[in-house]
């Protein structure tokens, strides 16, 4: 049916709340895609070189501006990936404006992996970019990397706990800048810098770690809410005067999703003035994962109304479903946006809602993610979603001389109601659940299995698999 009035005078929408709000110019914002490394850390999940470069191109063709692909110091298997991606983009299977970024911890070894791993199929440095990492947390400052920093400047590691928080700081500053001073060295043009559990930082400090990064030829900062703890009120008091502080360097916001606020943070530090949105396919990632790519495109774009030039919204329900094949992790059927059950309808009010107009029920189209709207009936089915089902396949029904009636339509609707009724498992779904779960810990090895291997290392009998 069409509307005879306007459907914003019909149903007020959502931008009316947000459009006060300052975001950058949409050509402005880049889409930075961390499914293939950062999202390939979700435990079990990994990625051969030849799917990371399938799933690159996909990236490529939905729009992404970024793609961090590979971590090469520590994995063969990274260094082909980045191998097979470089190329791919010197022959033109993969944009050429697309920024192909490597991972690096602040080392120059891991510098130098990257160096010789794309030096190695003909491409220089300067065809990627680099990230470094560092942390802006006291916490990790000294529990995690304070004897590193000790040795790193030449003492003994039995003064660890008794050194101040203080002396952390200033020996991670000398690291971090070294290491962005020695990529430039190597002919990176582009080095980001990344702080680690930046969200739970002194934010002052943090303004002399970016200045000095800077200073040092880093070219964007990556802020990190590494154990995906922030809020939308913590995201204000942070990333403005990051911004502030960076000047012309950008900001990525890199926010994981342990609260499930990981979409809504990344917008809300776009509207500060961030311009890279840290996400990942799916929302894959260690515990519960990163901000989700089809959330934060579609959340800009339906609620914010900022819309991503040239992105291909259309193809996010591809992505999802070639990730779900590609790491072995099906989403929920509920997922928004994307999810495989989104725009199923059942329930008899519903469906015969939808048939008047898909809006009254539905503030998102299936086409405009690539998904499918359909009816599936149940002992919650209404008369009109079998009426709809019966019209569109009209000319078979007269092929075989049956006509569409109300009383047709009824006895169809009691009969699929009963036979829902009778298919209902006295003690629900254990088996399907069980085969799921089967396989999601079946992805990885388990610690039973490392104990099998530690055996079979000093034995050449075969052991007997641990229970």
């Amino acid at each position: 049916m069409t509307l005879r009035e306007p459907l914003e005078r019909l149903a007020i929408p959502p931008t009316r709340f947000t459009e006060h709000l300052k975001f950058p110019n949409p050509a402005a914002l880049r889409i930075y895609d961390d499914t293939l490394r950062d999202g390939e850390q979700m435990p079990g999940v990994a990625f051969s070189p030849e799917q990371k470069l399938e799933l690159a191109c996909l990236l490529s063709e939905i729009g992404v501006h970024v793609i961090d692909p590979a971590f090469p110091a520590v994995s063969e298997s990274d260094r082909r990936a980045l191998q097979l991606i470089v190329t791919a983009q010197r022959q033109g299977k993969i944009r050429a404006d697309i920024e192909i970024l490597a991972m690096c911890r602040s080392l120059k070894e891991d510098i130098d992996a990257v160096v010789d791993t794309v030096c190695s199929v003909g491409a220089k440095p300067d065809d990627v970019s680099v990230l470094v990492l560092s942390t802006l947390s006291d916490l990790h400052l000294k529990y995690k990397l304070g004897k590193t920093l000790l040795r790193r400047a030449g003492h003994p590691e039995e003064q660890w706990l008794d050194r101040p928080i203080e002396y952390y700081r200033e020996q991670n500053l000398g690291l971090i800048t070294s290491a962005i001073q020695y990529a430039r060295e190597q002919g990176f043009s582009r080095v980001e810098f990344a702080a680690e559990d930046a969200s739970r930082s002194d934010v002052t400090y943090g303004e002399v770690w970016a200045k000095a990064c800077v200073a040092a030829g880093g070219t964007r900062m990556c802020f990190s809410d590494t154990c995906g703890v922030f809020t939308p009120e913590a995201v204000d008091h942070y990333i403005p005067k990051l911004v502030k502080v960076l000047g012309d360097v950008p900001l990525t916001a890199h926010f994981h999703n342990d609260f499930g606020l990981g979409a809504i943070n990344t917008v809300r530090a776009l509207s500060h003035g961030a311009l890279y949105a840290g996400v990942t396919a799916n929302g894959i990632g260690e515990r519960a994962g990163n901000a989700p790519l089809h959330e934060v495109v579609m959340v800009l774009k339906m609620l914010y109304g900022v819309e991503i030039p040239g992105f291909r919204y259309d193809l996010l329900t591809e992505l999802r479903r070639k990730v779900e094949v590609y790491s072995g992790v099906p989403l929920q059927p509920h997922e928004p946006i994307v999810g495989e059950g989104v725009f199923k309808h059942e329930s008899g009010i519903h469906t015969a809602a939808i048939a008047i107009h898909p809006s009254i029920y539905q503030f998102i189209s299936e086409e405009s993610v690539g998904g499918e709207q359909r009816f599936v009936f149940g002992k919650h089915s209404g008369a009109a979603a079998v009426e709809s089902v019966l019209a569109k396949h009209r000319k078979l029904l007269q092929e075989h001389k049956v006509e569409v009636s109300p009383e047709l339509v009824k006895g169809i609707l009691d009969r699929v109601k009963s036979l829902r009724e009778q298919a209902l498992p006295e003690k629900g779904y254990p088996e399907a659940l069980d085969r799921h779960y089967q396989q999601y810990y079946g992805l990885g090895l388990s610690e039973e299995r490392i104990v099998e291997l530690a055996l079979e290392g000093h034995s050449s009998q075969p052991k007997q698999r641990l229970s």
